[in-house]
């Protein structure tokens, strides 16, 4: 294998956001949301993959690895960008993962996401949770988010992140960005010490556990922005993964901070684009107020979506409602939203006629 500072700057001319990189197999790039192998490479050796790791990573990092089978880490790579890795350990060998983060931060209009996005950056206190598969953009959404903030409000914003993954320069907003490992031992250990630090904004890379989920709520509650992410697919599912991190015994009192605190849920996916080139995020968009924070407060979750799908004129929004918008406006394809629809008949109400044509695809 070659250089693979050389591989990532040829993943970078590829336009592709990931890079991988694994024993027995050549080096593979997700262009487009697809894995494609990179013409003119041979399978990777143990060897290889080990080499590439060392160019990449400290003798700390490298010690940390050997320890404990897995290394998340970010890095600066002049004509590439910032990266964010992953090294794990599968089959006895490495496998290394990189992803390509763009060089310039995005822009809500950029990433052609809702209005309702710049709103809520201009939010004083609350919490609000963006949500969505690996790979599913919602970082970079929080990441617009923050950028808003900095253009149009004079606010110190703490970032904590795992890694950091772009890196905000200051315009009118003044923004720490803390990193773990290197800055900061845990999202809940940081969490537990922001409030010290002045803050207005905070953004806490992901709310993965206990800890982490009572410290994102209790800053919410002394009224701060919090900003965050999770895994699950929907809006309501996020809500429902965040109430199941605490014991049985207290989640109804977490349901009851949760309603009172919940500014938006942002479900996300990223879907191939009519043109066959690039993607787009297709958003579910659930707003925190008196209906939403009455069933959050009585865990009654399953009655969400029917709420979210009532409420377009409040600034809400189904996954599958956005789905069918982009299919309207034509920046989808019919086979991509009958993919990646949930509901067959309501994006068939949305839509109309014009997908009533390809039904029976």
């Amino acid at each position: 294998m070659s250089d693979i500072f050389e591989l990532l700057r040829l993943a970078k001319r590829r336009e592709a956001s990931d890079l991988h990189l694994v024993v027995g197999s050549p080096p593979m790039a997700r262009i487009d949301g697809a894995l494609q192998l990179l013409d003119g490479y041979g399978e990777l050796t143990p060897e290889d993959v080990q080499t590439a790791l060392t160019k990449m990573t400290s003798p700390d990092q490298q010690a940390e690895f050997a320890t404990n089978l897995e290394l998340d880490f970010g890095m600066q790579l002049p004509e590439v960008g910032r990266l964010r890795c992953n090294a794990a350990r599968q089959r006895g060998h490495i496998s290394f993962a990189i992803r390509l983060l763009p060089v310039e931060i995005p822009t809500i209009d950029g990433l052609e996401l809702p209005e309702v996005y710049k709103e809520l950056a201009m939010k004083q206190h609350g919490l609000v949770i963006a949500s969505g598969p690996t790979g599913s953009g919602k970082s970079t959404s929080l990441a617009t988010i923050v950028n808003h903030i900095n253009h149009h409000r004079t606010c110190h914003v703490v970032t904590i992140e795992d890694p950091i993954e772009y890196t905000h320069t200051n315009i009118k907003s003044a923004i720490t960005q803390r990193q773990l490992g290197t800055d900061t031992l845990s999202f809940a250990t940081a969490l537990k010490h922001v409030l010290r630090q002045d803050p207005d904004v905070i953004l806490v890379g992901e709310m993965r556990d206990l800890e982490t989920a009572q410290a994102a709520i209790t800053v919410a509650e002394t009224g701060h922005l919090v900003l965050t992410t999770g895994h699950a697919t929907g809006a309501p599912e996020a809500i429902d993964r965040v109430v199941g991190l605490f014991p049985p015994a207290q989640r109804y009192l977490a349901q009851i901070r949760l309603a009172a605190t919940l500014i938006a849920v942002l479900g996300q996916t990223l879907i191939p684009r009519a043109s066959g080139t690039g993607r787009v995020a297709a958003v579910e968009i659930m707003l925190g107020n008196s209906a939403v924070k009455n069933l959050v407060r009585e865990g009654k979750i399953h009655q969400l979506h029917n709420v979210i799908r009532t409420s377009s004129r409040l600034g809400m929004m189904t996954m599958d409602q956005s789905l069918a918008k982009l299919y309207v406006q034509g920046t989808i394809s019919a086979e991509t939203l009958l993919t990646y629809a949930q509901n067959r008949d309501e994006v068939e109400e949305i839509a109309g006629t014009r997908l009533g044509r390809v039904a029976s695809y």
